[in-house]
């Protein structure tokens, strides 16, 4: 497989990782079989989190006999100190391991939560002191927020971004130059457009088009996709000019229904999340997650059903999205009861 640096991490990966969001679904033993299958074909990249249900531990049991070095990358959504140390002790636990490679705060939407997570009581002192003690190697961070992501990689605070990249969202190019400029490995999430892409071949190859990307970690839960994905860095061939035609085809028909995940649509008078709100829509219908989808919509203070379709978001959208429309899909998938 195609070898790229993890940033200032000086660690060499293979292009594709492995992203362990869907396995936290299947059983116990198809999982196992799954990532250890990833392992073999030569993945040594492995991202969970604390909030993908069992993956960790799953990993971990994966991860059990492998005689090769593999990079494991994990995070949380914990701000505080306290919390932060909690989470880490558990994602040790869970992986069975006496460090873990790169631990990274997930999800960081605002300025806000980024100067609560560096303040004198914040997640980032934990992780600092965890990697002074050699029980975590790196530090980064992780969002769906270019400015927030803009801002971090002016702090000298990270050794790499996660960022969602892929044939609809482009949008995180700037962040990536900037992030090879100052060293900075950068991680892409959501390959797949959130299963809205069904080329997975295509879809890889497109992302590692671009030089200042380290890694992909599309999530993988049938041998298939395994395969497949992987094949995109092993036999890599760069995009002909009727597949860069395929992807221009791609970019008209998806981009009037395709959410970014940009904010520029907030704040809405009635207090939605609506990129949140088409997020876990996404992970819902197309990746197969139902229980942990709904959960976390369940959670959201106020769900799509709220809209009064007053419209102020739709102005506002780069990508010129129906809002109102999907808010109303996201509202029939998810409040059935």
């Amino acid at each position: 497989m195609i070898q790229r640096t993890l940033g200032k991490t000086n660690f060499d990966i293979g292009v594709i990782g492995f992203g362990g969001i869907p396995i936290q679904r299947l059983p116990e033993d198809k999982a196992v079989s799954i990532v250890k299958l990833a392992l073999e074909k030569g993945v040594n990249f492995i991202d969970s989190a604390r909030a993908y249900g069992d993956s960790e531990r799953l990993i971990g049991l994966a991860l059990k006999g492998h005689n090769k070095k593999c990079f494991i990358a994990t995070k949380s959504m914990s701000r505080t100190y306290d919390a932060m140390k909690k989470d880490l002790e558990i994602s040790l636990k869970n992986f069975d391991c006496g460090v873990i490679d790169l631990y990274q705060f997930h999800l960081v939407k605002t300025k806000g939560q980024l100067d609560q997570i560096m303040g004198p009581d914040g997640a980032y002192r934990a992780l600092k002191e965890a990697q002074e003690q050699g029980l975590v190697k790196e530090i980064g961070i992780t969002s769906h927020d270019f400015d927030l992501i803009n801002y971090a990689l002016d702090t000298d605070y990270f050794s790499t971004i996660q960022f969602p990249y892929n044939i609809v969202e482009s949008q995180g190019e700037a962040l990536f130059k900037k992030a090879a400029k100052k060293n900075i490995g950068v991680i892409i999430m959501k390959p797949m457009a959130g299963g809205a892409l069904d080329n997975g071949n295509l879809a890889i190859r497109y992302i590692l088009e671009n030089p200042n990307i380290s890694v992909v970690i599309p999530g993988m839960d049938e041998e298939k996709q395994v395969e497949e994905n992987l094949n995109a860095g092993i036999n890599y061939i760069p995009l002909s000019e009727d597949e860069k035609d395929a992807i221009d085809k791609i970019k008209r028909e998806l981009g009037t229904k395709f959410c970014r995940r940009c904010g520029y649509c907030l704040p809405c008078p009635q207090g939605i999340d609506i990129p949140a709100a088409f997020l876990m829509e996404g992970y819902f219908t197309r990746y197969d997650l139902t229980e942990w989808a709904q959960s976390r919509y369940d959670a959201l203070p106020h769900k799509a059903s709220e809209c009064i379709e007053c419209g102020a978001c739709e102005p506002r959208c780069p990508y010129n999205l129906q809002i109102r429309d999907m808010l109303k899909d996201v509202a029939l998938k998810l409040e059935k009861r």
